[in-house]
């Protein structure tokens, strides 16, 4: 079940949670900690299943008619059960809901690690495009690929 959390509390205990567990992707303390924080600024989708908090996803407004997925993760072990398609998807509506007419994401580029590309194909999956790969938010080693779709 996805649900909006609207409570700043409840955003950053689960967005600590699965975070945490999902170290592979969210290794680095400082990026991890400033996701948490910002989450409760943002439109927070939370995927529940038996009581318990497994996935989440933030939107973040870029510009007046974009909107981005700010920070996403799902517990390793729901991973491959549809439960990211259905924060995406809840996302995507909640976006178009709120006349946004164009969705934004980054991760690092296809390629560097496995990890990674797992999210990348994710993202294709999804029905994202290919924008861009940039060097200058996250350096050499973590190229940024940027995928967008219209709304």
């Amino acid at each position: 079940m996805i649900k909006q959390i609207k409570d700043n509390e409840t955003k950053k205990a689960v967005a600590r949670e699965v975070l945490e567990a999902l170290h592979d992707w969210f290794e680095v303390d400082e990026s991890r900690e400033q996701y948490i924080a910002e989450s409760v600024d943002r439109i927070f989708l939370a995927a529940e299943e038996n009581g318990r908090y497994v996935g989440f996803l933030c939107l973040k407004e870029t510009g007046r008619e974009t909107v981005e997925i700010a920070v996403m993760g799902v517990l390793k072990e729901y991973h491959r059960h549809g439960l990211g398609r259905q924060l995406f998807e809840e996302a995507r509506k909640t976006a178009q809901e709120m006349g946004y007419q164009f969705m934004q994401v980054k991760t690092v580029k296809m390629g560097m690690y496995e990890d990674y590309d797992e999210t990348n194909r994710f993202y294709l999956a999804c029905g994202f495009k290919e924008l861009e790969v940039i060097t200058e938010i996250w350096g050499e080693d973590n190229p940024c690929q940027i995928y967008i779709m219209a709304l």
